[in-house]
């Protein structure tokens, strides 16, 4: 169990956005609960972010949505079920952030990544899906999102918020420590590290996805912020330090 069953459907969340819950899968031995984001684009096409596992019967559904015409490997751990979709739907593009195609070469994963992601939304969903990838650290580079029709910010990483009800103790535990049990969950403090030296760099990042003022939250662990998006984004990182520090 998740905490967020049905897995493996659609959840609506605004017009033409989706959720997928997907199940928990090993991350340093934490079972970590899953989720993927689908976009309808303007075309009809399917932008599906950070995919889980392919079921039979999702695969139904999605089918019933649009055609799946994009793939999004978000993050250096967030590729591991794109070659399921390649799969799936041969037509899909499989579009990859910094560090995504060298890791899964050396895991000998099978598949194929497409393009690379930027900081510029390509043609296929310009002027619908904003992007950005998160600037300050060399391990993590994270491409981040933003759904302007329904104002969601489509996180993967960058805010971890696991609901402590669905966790077995020790977890409770370590996901206090690390800063990311709900209700405040945000950045992993182990991550933090690895933007240590280039805060401000991540500062603008921060700074540039409260511009875009998202009124909901989309996280790919735990419970994402339905309301009052920007709010949270600003207390998740409340503790980068100002730039008036000189930090």
């Amino acid at each position: 169990m998740t905490g967020y069953e049905p897995l493996n459907t659609l959840k609506p969340v605004a017009r033409d956005i989706w959720l997928i819950d997907g199940p928990a899968i090993r991350f340093y031995g934490m079972p970590f609960s899953t989720r993927a984001t689908v976009a309808r684009l303007a075309g009809g096409g399917l932008w599906v972010h950070s995919p889980t596992r392919l079921t039979d019967g999702l695969h139904t559904e999605l089918d019933a949505l649009g055609p799946v015409r994009h793939l999004i490997a978000p993050n250096w751990i967030h590729y591991a079920y794109v070659h399921e979709w390649q799969a799936a739907f041969p037509s899909a593009q499989a579009w990859a952030a910094p560090g995504v195609k060298e890791r899964a070469r050396r895991r000998g994963l099978p598949g194929r990544f497409d393009h690379a992601l930027t900081d510029e939304a390509p043609q296929a969903w310009a002027g619908q899906i904003e992007q950005l990838i998160v600037k300050g650290s060399l391990i993590h580079r994270e491409a981040v999102f933003f759904h302007r029709a329904s104002r969601s910010l489509i996180l993967t990483d960058l805010i971890e918020n696991f609901d402590p009800e669905h966790l077995p103790w020790w977890m409770k535990l370590a996901t206090r420590i690390g800063g990311i049990q709900a209700p405040n969950g945000g950045m992993p403090r182990d991550m933090r590290l690895t933007f240590r030296n280039h805060f401000p760099a991540l500062r603008g990042s921060v700074q540039q996805m409260l511009e875009w003022n998202p009124e909901r939250v989309i996280l790919a662990h735990g419970r994402w912020f339905k309301t009052d998006g920007a709010a949270q984004l600003q207390r998740a990182f409340d503790w980068l330090p100002d730039s008036r520090d000189g930090s």
